[in-house]
């Protein structure tokens, strides 16, 4: 073997690196390998930068060179060429080459090996480097420790030993005092925490557990502190139970310190965010148990205590036990529970919110803490502001499904009205809540009330408009006495308008917006410490006496006992008649007699006047709290007035029109059409009684009105009814003035798209109210004077006359002294009831037109007539046109053209007659014909003419 060695290292003599190995004894070490001078070939430089042959090379090595430490690579390879039958120079050096490079490759991956693994190695020597240093400074205690003890062995005796042994056991026995002690005040813990969980105070009684179960496992090797260990665990989770409950009661009514408390706590114990989550559920249970317990307890204050069919009831079914007499109490109590509720979570957030900006201030002290600290802190506080900022709407959406359950639990078409308004008032109080308190505009508690409310107000309306007719068929059309100044205003039902207009924040419960410097003074702030938006009781009609003059509302009918200020000083003070010798007159006499002159200079208005004006108070009151059905309530209110102007027409201005749109115009004529057909049922088989109904074509139909039998029309001594005439017609335009002030607050409250109808109601309905004056005062001035007796008195008069008078006709002074009687009437009648100056001048332009259409028909009757006779004409109507100014106090006197063309007609030519016919329809076929018999000479042309009247007239309207 020695021998191969020995030929392979002379054939690799001219190689860098030898094969020759020598093994050292077992005696000498090793002698130091010389260093080898690798020389590396171009094949090589190119092997030692590509990884992937590197790789590769290492992948080829045999198996056998991995077999352990004993492995003579050398012998191996001996071996492998001593079993080939004949050596081949060149696959020897080949294999050498490989060999080689496999040494190549190991040698670099174990040396980059080393290089990755150099800091570890330092580190691990340094360690042993340590290890060792401790170790040689344990040789020294130790040795230390036994020389001591070998002079301790000759110098201490027996006496010694034992006191060292008597203080080791006082030692221990000091150890075992302080542990019993420690025991002791262990075992007297559960009192302590009993007490501070009576006092609330949930962070000491949870800090005290935990030091003391951190003392108990100190002393976990004593028997007894095992089983204490134990009865903390239980009593830490009993806080927590309790401490879930107190969180509990949060939910029902928030206190600041309470609260604090209880967050302390649960940061002690590490659970904020399981609290938060608790929390949530509280409010959810606060809100179905509450509202339950609510309904549940006025169920059972009809039903009695003692009935248990209640309380296993769904609250569903639960609100429709509810009875009317207690529907609104428990709304009541139920919105101001809700209310308490939401204020605790609105509460609950703003206290976090305060936490979190009090804690935003950066300090020295604060850039202290640990940056993970700062982060877990950060997170936790995002967490519960999000978690509570989210809860806002399902706590609301909660609140609003309860509430929503109790309004549909019952039937309200049958509640009085004040009733159902002050339903609808704390259910927008509460929508307004809600949109403070988490924006929601309330689409569950709008729809829930919103057709409950049309179909309330559609039954209340068919009530209202019934009543209406009943009034109106009964009124005897007296006046009803107010101040000069009274309107729709100073009725107590239009009170809510003053306060939506009148006061800085929401009107008290109102659906009122709030104003720019009352936004930031919301419920929650003005209700923060007592009370809720709910407290406020509801004025009703039946808190408030209804009256006229002598009742008690009378400071909303304006005439309250005035100022009298504007009285002078000496008619204040008493004093005695020195004349007659009376008692002093008072000064309330004196404020009385003030009064009436207030009250006489007052509007004309009758108590059907002041309750439509009432109703439409109420009207506007419900559209104020319940918008969506603004636009029925609009609707509905027209009609009221459109049966009152359908009942003052029918009533007064039948007796001598027809519904045509010759006798009372064509815009008032299409009004009424339209009313009668639209509204009016005239059905003769419905009766007196009959009660407003839907018709055929869904539209409501009303009774036909009737005038009350107390009314009459027909009395020359009363005039024909001018005193009752003139109050309905003029209350019904002072009723249509009122309207027309409540225009833009209508305008304002329904939507774009409807606000057409409202203009063509006005346009042409309210406007048309003052044209009722002409057909109605007609029916008086048609019959005040016996016309027919001044027309007999014209035809007896000889217009064929050859001289010229000088004195006027005595028909002229018969007629003047009945305008005069009619002038006396009037005056009689004005103290009576105060007729208005339009009215009167109504009344005149009718009569004067009577007259003149008398003195046209009474010249007409002439069936000849001279120059002269014409200016007799002339005469007399002169002479009646200068008294009548002076009667009537009317100017310009109406219709005087109509007789002066009559009469100026005679004097035409043939030619110009038959012209001025054709132009002048104004007059009967009668009068024409009587003119043209009488001014025109020719037979021919006369007939001609006369022809053309008879045309015309058939061709005329009838």
């Amino acid at each position: 073997m020695k021998r191969i060695k020995t030929l392979i290292s002379r054939q690799a003599s001219g190689s860098s690196a030898s094969f020759e190995e020598t093994s050292p004894t077992e005696d000498e070490p090793p002698p130091p390998a010389p260093p080898v001078q690798k020389v590396y070939t171009k094949e090589d430089r190119e092997f030692s930068n590509d990884p992937v042959e590197e790789a590769e090379v290492i992948a080829s090595i045999e198996e056998e060179y991995f077999t352990g430490e004993s492995f003579d690579s050398s012998d191996y390879e001996l071996q492998k060429l001593a079993s080939s039958d004949q050596l081949d120079l060149s696959q020897i050096d080949e294999d050498r080459n490989k060999l080689r490079r496999q040494l190549q490759a190991v040698s670099k991956k174990v040396s980059d090996v080393v290089l990755e693994n150099q800091s570890a190695y330092t580190k691990e020597l340094q360690r042993v480097m340590e290890l060792q240093s401790s170790l040689q400074k344990a040789n020294v205690i130790c040795k230390n420790g036994r020389r001591q003890l070998s002079m301790t062995k000759q110098g201490f005796t027996v006496a010694s030993l034992r006191i060292l042994k008597n203080h080791r056991k006082k030692q221990q026995l000091l150890a075992l005092l302080k542990s019993l002690h420690t025991i002791k005040t262990l075992q007297r813990t559960d009192i302590r925490l009993r007490e501070l969980m009576e006092e609330e105070d949930y962070p000491g009684a949870i800090q005290l557990c935990q030091e003391c179960q951190r003392a108990a496992s100190t002393f976990r090797h004593y028997t007894c502190i095992s089983e204490l260990s134990s009865k903390l665990q239980d009593t830490l989770e009993t806080i927590e139970e309790q401490l879930d409950h107190a969180l509990a009661k949060t939910c029902n009514s928030f206190d600041i310190r309470h609260y604090e408390k209880l967050q302390a706590a649960y940061r002690l114990l590490g659970k904020t965010h399981i609290a938060m989550d608790q929390l949530h559920m509280h409010f959810t249970s606060a809100i179905h148990n509450t509202a339950f317990q609510i309904v549940l307890g006025y169920v059972q204050l009809v039903s009695g205590p003692t009935d248990s069919r209640f309380q296993k009831m769904p609250y569903r079914d639960l609100c429709s036990q509810i009875h009317m007499e207690t529907y609104i109490p428990c709304l009541v109590d139920l919105c101001k529970a809700l209310w308490e509720v939401m204020k605790s979570y609105y509460k609950t957030l703003e206290w976090h919110n305060k936490q979190d900006s009090g804690d935003q201030a950066v300090t020295p002290e604060s850039e202290e803490i640990t940056q993970a600290s700062d982060v877990e802190e950060a997170f936790s506080r995002k967490y519960i502001r999000t978690k509570l900022e989210h809860g806002l709407a399902r706590i609301w959406q909660d609140v609003q499904q309860k509430v929503k359950t109790y309004l549909q639990g019952t039937d309200l078409s049958n509640f009085k009205y004040d009733d159902f308004i002050y339903v609808l008032d704390l259910v927008n109080r509460l929508i307004s809540v809600g949109e403070e308190f988490c924006g929601s505009k309330s689409e569950g508690l709008h729809d829930s009330i919103r057709q409950q409310s049309l179909n309330y107000f559609k039954s209340y309306h068919r009530a209202r408009i019934d009543e209406l007719r009943i009034f109106l068929e009964n009124e005897g059309w007296e006046p009803c006495p107010v101040k000069s100044n009274f309107s729709y205003q100073s009725l107590h039902e239009f009170r809510f308008m003053r306060d939506y207009l009148g006061s800085p924040g929401r009107g008290e419960g109102r659906n009122v917006p709030l104003s720019p410097t009352d936004q930031d003074q919301g419920y929650f702030v003005k209700y923060a410490d007592q009370g809720s938006p709910f407290d406020k009781q509801f004025a009703t009609d039946e808190d408030e006496e209804e009256g006229t003059a002598n009742g008690g509302n009378e400071k909303f009918l304006g005439y309250e006992d005035s100022d009298d200020s504007d009285v002078p000083d000496e008619l204040k003070q008493d004093y005695v008649d020195e004349r007659t010798g009376e008692q002093p007159v008072k000064r309330n006499s004196l404020k009385k007699k003030k009064a009436n002159r207030e009250y006489a200079k007052g509007p004309i208005l009758t108590n059907t006047t002041l309750t439509v004006l009432r109703l439409c108070g109420k009207y506007m009151n419900m559209m104020s709290v319940l918008k969506p059905i603004a636009f029925d309530v609009v609707l509905c209110m027209s009609q009221l007035f459109d049966y009152y102007i359908f009942a003052v027409y029918t009533f007064f201005a039948t007796d001598v029109s027809t519904m045509s749109g010759a006798s009372l115009g064509s815009k008032l004529w299409t009004t009424l059409k339209r009313i009668s057909d639209n509204l009016i049922d005239h059905d003769p088989n419905a009766g007196m009684m009959q009660q407003p109904h839907s018709h055929l074509d869904g539209k409501m139909k009303v009774g036909f009105p009737h005038v009350s039998p107390i009314v009459d029309l027909n009395s020359n001594e009363g005039l024909y009814g001018l005193a009752e005439r003139v109050v309905g017609t003029e209350a019904l335009i002072f009723l249509a003035s009122q309207f027309e002030l409540l225009q833009p607050h209508l305008e304002a409250v329904i939507p774009a798209s409807k606000k057409a109808f409202l203009q063509q109601f006005y346009s042409q309905t309210v406007s048309v109210a003052s044209d009722l004056r002409k057909p109605i005062y007609r029916g008086v001035a048609s019959r005040c004077m016996d016309y027919d007796r001044i027309l007999q008195l014209m035809m007896t008069v000889k217009w064929d006359i050859r001289d010229i008078m000088s004195q006027h006709s005595h028909y002229v002074d018969a007629l003047l002294q009945d305008m005069s009687g009619f002038s006396s009437r009037l005056d009689l009648m004005n103290k009576r009831v105060p007729i208005p100056m339009e009215a009167h001048r109504v009344l005149w332009e009718h009569v004067i037109r009577l007259a003149n259409r008398i003195l046209v028909e009474g010249f007409a009757s002439a069936k000849k007539c001279s120059n002269e006779g014409r200016a007799l004409m002339q005469l007399d109507f002169q002479q009646f046109l200068i008294k009548i100014e002076g009667i009537a106090q009317v100017k310009p006197v109406p219709d005087r053209d109509f007789v002066e063309a009559y009469v100026k007609a005679y004097y035409l030519s043939e030619t110009d007659i038959e012209l001025w016919v054709k132009e002048h329809k104004e007059y009967s076929a009668k009068q024409l014909s009587s003119l043209v018999s009488c001014a025109v000479s020719s037979k021919k042309s006369r007939q001609r003419i006369l022809n053309a009247i008879e045309d015309f007239e058939k061709s005329r309207p009838r």
